[in-house]
């Protein structure tokens, strides 16, 4: 059955950070929604581009040659290969979009790794 999906509602089931889950299957990629507070790890996905999508909050991400702000609204595409690091001081709500092969951590295995992801 075809419906809508409230955003703001899925954000509201869940509370961890940096444990993506998956909101809709979109053929070959996923659609996840990710809490991120604090720092994350320095990683690379070898195959796989990643579209950032801030929905609330402010995030910062870290490149080896400089660091994107995002806002609410704002989106940037992080393509494969480029090593980067998501960081936010205050919680922020961050919709990703990427092919279903990506790892959270990328190259990178850590306890942060999530290797089985939930969909909601």
């Amino acid at each position: 059955m075809i419906h809508p999906i409230n955003l703001t509602e899925k954000f509201g089931l869940f509370s961890d950070h940096w444990a993506p889950k998956v909101v809709v299957d979109l053929g070959d990629l996923w659609v996840k929604l990710a809490k991120m507070k604090g720092e994350f790890v320095w990683h690379a996905h070898e195959h796989e581009d990643e579209l950032f999508f801030v929905v609330k909050g402010n995030l910062r991400i870290k490149l080896r040659d400089g660091e994107l702000r995002l806002g609410p609204g704002e989106l940037v595409v992080i393509p494969k290969g480029v090593e980067h690091l998501p960081e936010a001081d205050e919680e922020v709500h961050v919709m990703l979009i990427e092919p279903k092969t990506t790892r959270n951590t990328g190259n990178v295995h850590d306890d942060r790794t999530v290797d089985t992801l939930e969909h909601i």
